[in-house]
């Protein structure tokens, strides 16, 4: 079975073995699943004019684990096919604007609560060592996980050398990028529902290359886990105007402190320079009251006679 079509495929196998009332829900959830994904059973049985023990029994008979487990896989099924109009739609119907501050924050906790329940830890350890033990590393994200790319990218850059966040405006600049990829390189595939096309090609791609795999997604059936050699496990609600990605980013942040923690000596060595350069650049707000020296020396200076010059100076004030 394909994830995308899972619980029709059930549907469909046993719709003839069905009861009137079990018939009943099941055309209803194939015609109405945008609507069912956020009923209790309870209130589908309502709905379709049915006990709930009738639509606990009707989700049992799928193959499912009781009525929860039944709901994640329409949430996955829905995830698939809304747009974004449909999304709109669904989320105005549930909650009152007085309500979305706390529903929209509480939905983000229950998406990192879900995540640390599910995720693999073996699988997170060996993104860690491939990532480490690659000679190149390639990010891809496409729309709003773009975003995510580009924050892994620029810790990656901090720890190691050898991070291509890849530009993701069209296919073909995508396939430029990552010509040269071979199986002693990485790819970092992030997508989330819905899925994009251009980011399952790039990995198609590279898998094709011998390069070692590692998606970020939200599901075992994600399409992206198809050439996955480790996947990694974050939820994220699919079905919502904007793209929660607070769990995703999450595992990035661990992903960020699991390799500084292996790569301790290299990550204090890059940030005391960049600490040089943000100071003698005047990078940040603090030294931006004090004007650029008109003789900017192009060489780092050795930092314990910067300390001990700058000492002198105070001292004299």
């Amino acid at each position: 079975m394909t994830g995308k079509n899972e619980l029709l495929e059930r549907i469909e196998e046993r719709y003839d073995g069905m009861s009137k009332s079990q018939k009943k829900l099941a055309d209803y959830i194939r015609s109405s699943y945008e609507k069912a994904v956020f009923m209790t059973a309870a209130r589908l049985g309502d709905v379709v004019g049915v006990s709930e023990s009738t639509v606990v029994r009707f989700a049992s008979g799928l193959g499912y684990k009781g009525y929860p487990q039944f709901q994640k896989a329409l949430e996955e099924l829905v995830s698939n096919r809304l747009n974004f109009i449909q999304r709109m739609e669904v989320t105005y119907g549930r909650i009152s604007q007085s309500e979305i501050l706390m529903s929209v924050l509480q939905s983000d906790i229950e998406k990192i609560k879900l995540t640390m329940e599910h995720i693999d830890q073996n699988a997170f350890e060996t993104a860690v060592d491939t990532i480490l033990n690659a000679r190149k590393i390639y990010i891809v994200g496409i729309r709003s996980c773009a975003t995510l790319a580009n924050f892994l990218g620029f810790y990656l850059n901090l720890i190691r050398d050898n991070v291509v966040s890849v530009d993701t405006n069209s296919s073909s600049e995508i396939f430029e990028q990552i010509i040269r990829i071979t199986e002693e390189d990485v790819i970092i595939g992030i997508s989330f529902p819905r899925y994009s096309m251009r980011t399952l090609k790039a990995l198609e791609f590279a898998n094709n290359r011998g390069a070692k795999i590692i998606t970020l997604t939200d599901s075992v059936h994600s399409p992206m886990n198809l050439y996955s050699s480790c996947s990694l496990i974050a939820r994220s609600d699919m079905a919502s105007i904007v793209d929660s990605l607070v769990a995703p980013l999450s595992v990035i942040n661990a992903l960020v402190v699991a390799l500084c923690m292996k790569k301790q000596d290299e990550v204090v060595d890059t940030l005391g320079t960049l600490e040089q350069i943000w100071d003698e650049y005047q990078v940040y707000s603090s030294d931006e009251l004090h004007p650029v020296s008109d003789k900017i020396p192009l060489h780092f200076p050795d930092q314990k006679k910067v300390n001990d010059q700058r000492r002198r100076e105070w001292e004299k004030q």
